[in-house]
C-alpha cells in the first residue's frame, strides 16, 4: 500500500495548482518588443554576438563537471531519486549551454524558444532536487515531472500566442518555491544542499539580466550585464557540485555547515 501524502506533499500540490491557475487565468503579459536588443553587439572573427555566445560555456562546464562527479559517488550515497534528478539538472545545464549559444548566435523568437526549452530541463532537475532534499523523494519525482511538462507548455504558449505570463510564473514561482523549501531542514537521506546560495546566485543573475545595458555602460563597453548573467546563473550549480564533491571524497554529510539553506547565510 502506498504511503499517504504528507502535509508538506499536499502543500506542494496546492502550490502547483495555484501556479497553474495563475498561469492560465492571470493577465496577459507580453514580451518587450526590444527584448533581443542586447547591449553587447560585438563579434569576434566569424562569431556574432561573441560574448553572449561564449559566456554560455560555464553552463557546459558546470554540467559536465557535475555529471563526472556523480559517476564517482559511492553507491551508498543516498537514494536513486537524488542521483537521477541531479543527472537531469546537470544534463539540463549542458543543454542550456547549447540552446542559449544557438539563440545568441542570431537572437530572434525562434531561437529564444529553443533556449527556453533547454532551460526547462535544468529547472526540472533543480526544483525536483530541492523537493527531494526538503520534502520527500516522491515529491521530487512529481515536481520534476510537472516542471518538464508545464514548463514546456509555457514556452509553447508564448511561442504561439505571445503571452509570457506562464513562463514568468515558472521562473518566478520556481525560485519562490526553492526559497520556501530552503527554510526547511533536510529530510533523512537528503544531500542537504545550500539552497540559500542557489537563490543568491539566481537573484544576482536576474539583476544582471535586467541591468544589461547599464552594466555595459558602467564597464565602458568591456562586458554586458547579460553576459555576466550567464556566468552567475551557471554558478548556481556550485552548491550541488560541492555537496557531491565532498561526499565523493568520503566526507560525512552531517559535517557540511553550509548545507542548511538560508539559515546558514
Amino acid at each position: 500500500m502506498k504511503k499517504p501524502l504528507s502535509r508538506f506533499e499536499f502543500g506542494l500540490l496546492f502550490t502547483l495548482a495555484g501556479a497553474v491557475l495563475l498561469a492560465c487565468w492571470g493577465p496577459v503579459l507580453m514580451q518587450p518588443a526590444h527584448y533581443h536588443g542586447f547591449a553587447d553587439q560585438r563579434g569576434w572573427f566569424a562569431l556574432p554576438f561573441a560574448m553572449d555566445v561564449l559566456t554560455n560555456l560555464p553552463f557546459a562546464i558546470g554540467g559536465i563537471w557535475g555529471l563526472l562527479v556523480l559517476r564517482r559517488l559511492p553507491s551508498t550515497f543516498t537514494g536513486s531519486a537524488q542521483r537521477i534528478l541531479a543527472t537531469l539538472f546537470f544534463a539540463g545545464l549542458v543543454l542550456t549551454a547549447l540552446c542559449s549559444g544557438f539563440y545568441h548566435w542570431q537572437p530572434d523568437d525562434a531561437g529564444l524558444t529553443v533556449d527556453r526549452l533547454g532551460m526547462v530541463v535544468a529547472f526540472a532537475g533543480l526544483l525536483g532536487l530541492a523537493a527531494a532534499d526538503r520534502v520527500s523523494a516522491r515529491s521530487g519525482w512529481g515536481t520534476a515531472g510537472a516542471v518538464l511538462l508545464l514548463g514546456s507548455l509555457s514556452v509553447l504558449v508564448w511561442a504561439s500566442s505571445g503571452n509570457l505570463l506562464p513562463w514568468v510564473v515558472l521562473q518566478g514561482g520556481g525560485m519562490l518555491l526553492i526559497m520556501a523549501l530552503a527554510l526547511r531542514k533536510p529530510v533523512g537521506g537528503a544531500w542537504g544542499i545550500a539552497w540559500g546560495l542557489v537563490i543568491i546566485f539566481y537573484a544576482l543573475a536576474k539583476a544582471l539580466e535586467f541591468g544589461d545595458h547599464a552594466v555595459f555602460a558602467w564597464t565602458q563597453g568591456w562586458v554586458s550585464g547579460h553576459s555576466l548573467k550567464h556566468v552567475m546563473a551557471a554558478l548556481a550549480a556550485w552548491p550541488v557540485i560541492a555537496v557531491m564533491h565532498n561526499d565523493a571524497k568520503g566526507a560525512p554529510c552531517h559535517v557540511q555547515p553550509l548545507r542548511h539553506g538560508l539559515s546558514s547565510l
